[in-house]
């Protein structure tokens, strides 16, 4: 059976490989197919179409787009983008722009507290990639601050910490206009991650149906198999598609692998196959 990921994320946001080095992880772990979905970036797609195109790999050129519903962050991914679109990169770097000013201040109320937090490190030469919160917490251990990542979350830059900023809260209906005018599939990401009961997610989904959406994660390295067969059993009922994705970041989420996520996901082609037939040109 040919497998695939239809959630990667490169160095162009906040994965620790460069999409080249993404391509030969996946074609090292056997996959087919997998969808190149950074945060709120299109950046790395074009290098990894080039460097992929005579290889046996396909790749689809996609997105992680953050939004807020009822003032909580929630994710979704986009699949065949219209990725050199300038149009599309103006309205991204909009919104870089105002997550920048979010991190600046971040780096401020470090700075002032004595911590060794500078924008060069953030970056970590690169210099267009999107800055997170991953790459605060990696910043802060580097920097021998916190022990691990997990800590840096917990103590320093997760939600009621000290040096935690909201990001600017762009509308779900911003974001799945973007999505609608330049991407070809919608789905929602890891529907649980959001810690909405089934109900609450039913509710999601109807209103994002409503904006344009196509369907969901079902399967994702968060998930067990009960939590996924609920998530496909709603999509069937709300007649949504399905997709799945490992989440990879490489040595930042260093538990999860590409395709297989902690060790018992599998995703058939089949999903991709059903979303290329689902898209109306």
């Amino acid at each position: 059976m040919d497998l695939i990921d239809l959630h990667v994320h490169s160095n162009a946001s906040d994965g620790s490989l460069t999409p080249a080095e993404v391509a030969d992880e996946a074609i090292a772990m056997g996959l087919k197919a997998i969808a190149l979905t950074d945060h709120d970036t299109v950046d790395g797609v074009a290098e990894i179409l080039e460097y992929t195109k005579n290889k046996d790999l396909e790749v689809v050129p996609g997105i992680e787009l953050s939004c807020y519903y009822k003032n909580r962050e929630i994710h979704i991914l986009g699949f065949y983008g219209d990725y050199e679109n300038p149009e599309l990169q103006k309205e991204l770097d909009s919104l870089k722009e105002a997550r920048e000013g979010r991190n600046k201040k971040m780096i401020e109320l470090m700075q002032a507290d004595g911590l060794n937090v500078t924008m060069e490190k953030l970056l970590h030469g690169n210099p267009d990639s999107v800055i997170t919160r991953a790459h605060f917490a990696r910043v802060l251990v580097e920097e021998g601050i916190c022990k691990t990542k997990d800590i840096a979350f917990k103590k320093y830059i997760g939600i009621g910490c000290k040096y935690y900023l909201p990001k600017p809260q762009v509308t779900c209906e911003r974001a799945m206009g973007i999505l609608n005018k330049y991407f070809k599939a919608i789905y929602l990401a890891h529907p649980l991650l959001y810690h909405f009961g089934y109900a609450q997610i039913e509710e999601l989904l109807i209103y994002l149906k409503s904006l344009g959406l196509d369907g969901l994660e079902a399967y994702h390295s968060s998930n067990n198999s009960y939590e996924s067969d609920k998530l496909r059993s709603m999509a069937l009922k709300l007649d949504l598609g399905i997709s799945g994705g490992s989440d990879f970041h490489g040595v930042v989420k260093p538990n999860i692998k590409m395709g297989i996520g902690r060790g018992g996901m599998r995703i058939p082609m089949r999903l991709l196959d059903n979303i290329k037939a689902s898209i109306k040109d």
